[in-house]
């Protein structure tokens, strides 16, 4: 089964299409990238993504997975050398409690200070940093979440490393400060020095272009106030 054709349908700047990535190199897996535009969905993308209609979706022989955090559970599953996620069932279960945690506790926090100005972005900026508090304590004393190598928990959180200093440029913010924040600082460091990682991303300058024009996009929309009530403390 593992030695089936991988496609991989992506798009340029996603932080979930890049855990992917990140999953299938660090393996040493051989696949098609298959480039998407998220704002004109193509029939192939609708047609493998069905419920959600977003990327990444990664095509494995006949079979179809979506949702990065599956995916990449799928790729270490087939393919079990190099393992990402811990052996032991207890750190297991605590890698996908974190990986949860800060997907929904800390990423939506982050884009929402992202996408806001003033009173809105301060609360989100304080409560994105309550959280980072959270992830500090999980990575203090360790070189990476995975310990000496790359793991599932790493992936998960890649995008801290690239993304997020974009973001606080973009959003005119900080929410890593080396000072409070010494093991994420260190972490984020050393995250993007593996040469698997640091020769696959995507380019900052252009990053920085297009979170600059998706901000001010989403930032005037109907939804964002929405967005808001759901996932900010008042």
């Amino acid at each position: 089964m593992a030695e089936q054709k991988v496609k991989l349908l992506g798009f340029w700047v996603s932080p979930f299409v890049y855990r992917v990535i990140w999953a299938l190199k660090l393996k040493g897996i051989d696949y098609e990238h298959i480039e998407e535009d998220i704002f004109n969905k193509s029939p192939l993308l609708l047609q493998l993504n069905p419920i959600h209609k977003k990327v990444p979706v990664l095509i494995h022989g006949d079979k179809v997975i979506c949702e990065s955090y599956v995916i990449v559970q799928y790729i270490d599953e087939t393919w079990p050398h190099c393992p990402l996620l811990p052996q032991h069932p207890y750190e297991r279960a605590m890698a996908r409690f974190w990986a949860d945690f800060a997907e929904t506790k800390l990423l939506i926090t982050i884009a929402i200070a992202l996408w806001a100005r003033g009173e809105v972005q301060e609360r989100a900026v304080k409560q994105a940093m309550e959280a980072m508090e959270k992830i500090e304590g999980v990575v203090k004393g360790k070189k990476l979440f995975g310990g000496e190598s790359i793991g599932y928990l790493d992936i998960c959180l890649g995008w801290m490393s690239y993304w997020l200093p974009v973001w606080e440029e973009v959003g005119g913010m900080q929410i890593i400060d080396p000072i409070k924040f010494p093991a994420t600082s260190s972490w984020m460091n050393t995250f993007l020095h593996h040469p698997v990682i640091g020769d696959n991303l995507p380019a900052r300058d252009a990053m920085i272009e297009y979170f600059q024009k998706r901000s001010k996009d989403i930032s005037e929309s109907d939804w964002f106030e929405g967005i808001i009530r759901l996932h900010l403390q008042p």
